[in-house]
C-alpha cells in the first residue's frame, strides 16, 4: 500500500479561488473584507508568517491593515493597537501574532480582541460557543488549524462519521480544539486525545481510523504502530538538521507511514496551507455576517 496524498496546497488554492468570488460579491455590495495583523518585535519567523498572510490577502482581494510595534512596546501600547483594530470598520478580522515578548501578558491581549473580529478563532468566547453548540450551524469564527484539518479531509471525499480519531498533542491551537469540531453532530466522529500522560500510545494508534499528529516531536508516530489503511494528518512542525548543518522542516510522522496509511498529508504542504486559507475564510465570513 502507498498512501494517497492529502494535498493541502492544491486544496487551499481551490478555496482561495472560491473566496475571490465571494469577495467580488461583497465588493458589489460596497463591502471589502479587511485583515489586520499586530506584530510585536523582529522575530524572523513571525515576520515571515505575517508577510505570508498579507500576500494571501492580496491574492483574493482582501484589504491588509498592518500594525508593527518594536519589541520594547509596553502592554498598554499593544492593547492600544488591539483597540484600534476593534474600532476600525475597515477591519473585519485580525490576529495578534504569537509569541509576544515575555514582558507582555498574552492572555490579557488576546482576551481584549473583539470576538467578532477574532480571525484565529481562539478567543475564549468563540471557543465557548464552539463547546456549547453541538447541533446548530456555527455563526462565530472557528479555530483555523482544526477547521483546515476537517476541510482537507472532507474535500478529499473522506467521511468521518463513526470513525475513531486519535489526536496526539493537547495544544490549544489544534490538539484541544480539533475534537470540538470532530464531535459536532455534522461530523460525528469519536475522538481520543493522547498526550504525555498517555500510558500506551502505540495501543491507541493501532485502534485509530484517523490520526492527527500535533505534538511537535519529529517522527514520533511510527509506521509499525499505525492501523493498516489509517488516515494520517501530519500537523506538528519541527526543525531538524538535514545532516549537512541545515535546518529543515519535518513533521511528527515518520516517512515509512506512507507504506501503511491509506491517506496522508505531507509536511510541509499539507495542513499548513489549509490553516492560512481558513484564516482568510474567517475574515470573509465575518464580512458576510456584518
Amino acid at each position: 500500500m502507498t498512501a494517497q496524498i492529502l494535498d493541502g496546497k492544491a486544496t487551499a488554492a481551490a478555496i482561495k479561488a472560491e473566496l475571490t468570488e465571494r469577495v467580488a460579491v461583497l465588493a458589489a455590495r460596497g463591502v471589502t473584507p479587511g485583515l489586520g495583523t499586530v506584530l510585536v518585535g523582529e522575530d524572523p519567523g513571525s515576520k515571515w508568517y505575517v508577510a505570508g498572510k498579507h500576500k494571501d490577502c492580496a491574492e483574493v482581494g482582501i484589504n491588509s491593515i498592518r500594525i508593527d510595534l518594536p519589541d520594547t512596546a509596553t502592554q498598554q501600547e499593544v492593547l492600544a493597537a488591539v483597540r484600534r483594530l476593534n474600532e476600525d470598520p475597515s477591519c473585519t478580522g485580525y490576529i495578534v501574532q504569537l509569541p509576544l515578548p515575555a514582558h507582555i501578558d498574552t492572555d490579557v491581549v488576546l482576551e481584549a480582541i473583539d470576538p467578532a473580529k477574532d480571525a484565529d478563532g481562539l478567543h475564549p468566547m468563540n471557543l465557548g460557543r464552539l463547546v456549547a453548540n453541538v447541533y446548530r450551524p456555527m455563526t462565530s469564527p472557528l479555530p483555523c488549524t482544526p477547521k483546515g484539518c476537517v476541510e482537507l479531509l472532507l474535500r478529499h471525499g473522506i467521511d468521518l462519521e463513526g470513525k475513531v480519531v486519535l489526536v496526539v498533542g493537547r495544544g490549544v491551537t489544534i490538539g484541544r480544539t480539533v475534537g470540538l469540531l470532530l464531535t459536532r453532530k455534522s461530523i460525528n466522529a469519536t475522538v481520543v486525545l493522547a498526550h504525555t500522560g498517555t500510558v500506551d500510545l502505540a495501543a491507541e494508534l493501532c485502534r485509530a481510523d484517523v490520526v492527527i499528529a500535533a505534538a511537535g516531536q519529529p517522527h514520533m508516530i511510527k509506521a509499525a504502530d499505525l492501523k493498516p489503511g489509517a488516515i494520517v494528518l501530519d500537523v506538528g512542525v519541527s526543525r531538524v538538521d538535514d545532516g549537512h548543518g541545515e535546518a529543515v522542516v519535518t513533521g511528527d510522522v515518520e516517512p515509512a507511514a506512507h507504506e501503511v496509511a491509506s491517506w496522508i498529508s505531507p509536511n510541509p504542504g499539507g495542513v499548513g496551507p489549509m490553516t492560512r486559507a481558513m484564516l482568510l475564510a474567517n475574515v470573509v465570513e465575518a464580512a458576510e455576517r456584518s
